[in-house]
């Protein structure tokens, strides 16, 4: 038998982390058992549908390696892969279902149930349906249909007994019969609803492993109802658990910690994110943490997913990221970081290879880059507390003599580059009998005006060019001096 997964997002804006994580483990699964994965477009909620977010669904799939072998770009033998452009299939499996009493005609009107629901919520009760247009004679719905009298087809559940199923996650899964509702087949405007046309389109599409969000578990039995009721075969259910910012919390479009976009506009890497992604609700069975695509195809079992919420824990994320960006080419990690140097930088001369050289090792993702050269275009205002430095010795009165002794030293510096100024400098340190920390430490301090900086005093002398390092330095020594 060939495996067959299937991705079926609805186009109603970004691609939330948890929508690609089920990709993602859906992608795996089939490539590991050699099977095809299918994505498939639901968009029967014309509603919530959002003009341009099915293209955002395939650039963002394809960004991150997950591509598929049949959808609506690339074809297939089961298409169409897009739902409204189905819509003429589900009316007629509707109707035998109406035929087997699996389903019937509902003339309910939305105000008659808001009514009901009201009523039930007075009582302090759950609303279902209570099958009032069960009741109907078949020569009542004729007639009716025939007026033209607006309807929907709802699934006739049971009222009594229970349901049980099996989920690769979960085990064996029981719900009460009298806890279903329902539900709607196809809605008033003649569009199937999501939970009737997936069984329609899982089945036409010969899905075999349905792998989705846990929120479905107590549909499911709702949808092997329709299964046997068509006489089809029931796939196999794997419920992916929650992703969540914590053991509360799920993540939050407000928090910005919910869709995938969010973190690629931050700066962090899509093979990091796609990595640790993976690795929130799975493991691998062994302390492996890094992996390619590849690998992961080869790790991968739907066995050693867990039953438990997936903890998207950002600082892991973060770390994640760091290494990823540590391993980068230097080639890449450039060009990459211009963009984030350009929003602080550009207009100035400053190197952008040299800073990117010390910049790569310190970077942990992109977005905190610009507050940490932005130095480097303007000299930020700082405490005198800085020229503190127990290891050093140094304080603001020790800091003002070793600038003193230092700025005709980078006044005579030749030529002005990173190799020149360090020669120069320990050189007159040296004659001097100074400690290159009490000379040092100060001088990055007057030039850059931070604790932390990419690089020592050197390099941010170089970087900042001959004359703004020397305007930093006598404003320093002018700053000092009041201060004395």
């Amino acid at each position: 038998m060939e495996i067959r997964t299937r991705f079926a997002p609805s186009p109603t804006g970004f691609m939330h982390l948890g929508g690609l994580r089920t990709a993602l483990y859906n992608y795996l699964y089939a490539r590991k058992m050699g099977g095809k994965f299918i994505l498939r477009i639901e968009d029967t909620d014309q509603d919530r549908f959002v003009e341009g977010a099915t293209e955002v669904i395939y650039d963002t799939l394809r960004g991150c390696g997950i591509n598929w072998d049949e959808g609506p770009d690339v074809g297939g033998p089961c298409g169409p892969y897009v739902q409204s452009e189905r819509k003429a299939l589900y009316l007629p499996y509707a109707k035998q279902l109406v035929e087997k009493g699996a389903a019937y005609y509902c003339f309910c009107t939305k105000e008659e149930l808001d009514e009901r629901r009201a009523a039930a919520e007075a009582k302090g009760e759950v609303f279902k349906y209570d099958k009032h247009c069960m009741n109907l004679s078949k020569e009542e719905v004729e007639e009716k249909l025939a007026s033209g009298i607006p309807y929907v087809i709802r699934m006739n559940c049971p009222t009594t007994g229970e349901s049980t199923y099996h989920d690769v996650v979960f085990g064996d899964m029981t719900f009460p019969n009298d806890t279903l509702d329902d539900m709607i087949l196809i809605k008033a405007d003649g569009m199937p609803t999501y939970n009737f046309a997936n069984v329609i389109d899982d089945h036409l599409m010969g899905i075999t492993h349905v792998m989705r969000g846990m929120e479905y578990l107590s549909s499911t039995p709702k949808y092997n109802l329709l299964y046997n009721a068509f006489g089809w075969e029931i796939p196999e259910y794997v419920h992916l658990t929650t992703v969540m910012r914590d053991s509360q919390h799920k993540l939050s479009k407000r928090d910005g910690d919910a869709y995938y976009s969010d973190f690629i506009e931050k700066g962090y890497l899509k093979e990091a994110l796609i990595n640790y992604l993976a690795l929130v609700g799975w493991n691998p069975g062994d302390e492996r943490e890094f992996f390619t695509m590849d690998e992961l195809v080869e790790a991968f079992d739907i066995h050693r997913l867990n039953n438990a919420p997936g903890i998207f824990d950002m600082d892991k994320l973060t770390w994640f990221n760091a290494e990823y960006i540590r391993k980068m080419p230097f080639e890449d990690y450039l060009a990459t970081v211009t963009p984030w140097f350009d929003k602080v930088l550009a207009g100035t001369d400053t190197d952008y290879r040299r800073l990117a050289e010390l910049m790569q090792s310190r970077t942990e993702v992109f977005n905190r880059v610009p507050d940490m050269v932005r130095f480097l275009a303007e000299m930020p205002e700082y405490d005198l507390e800085l020229y503190f430095n127990k290891k050093m010795k140094s304080d603001p009165q020790v800091a003002l003599e070793n600038l003193q002794f230092i700025l005709p030293v980078l006044e005579s510096v030749p030529e002005w580059t990173e190799t020149t100024i360090h020669d120069k400098v320990m050189e007159a340190i040296a004659a001097a009998g100074k400690k290159n920390g009490a000379v040092l430490w100060p001088l990055r301090i007057a030039i850059s005006g931070q604790a932390s900086t990419p690089g020592g005093a050197f390099e941010i002398a170089y970087l900042l060019g001959r004359e703004e390092t020397m305007k930093r330095l006598n404003a320093a020594l002018a700053k000092l001096s009041e201060n004395a």
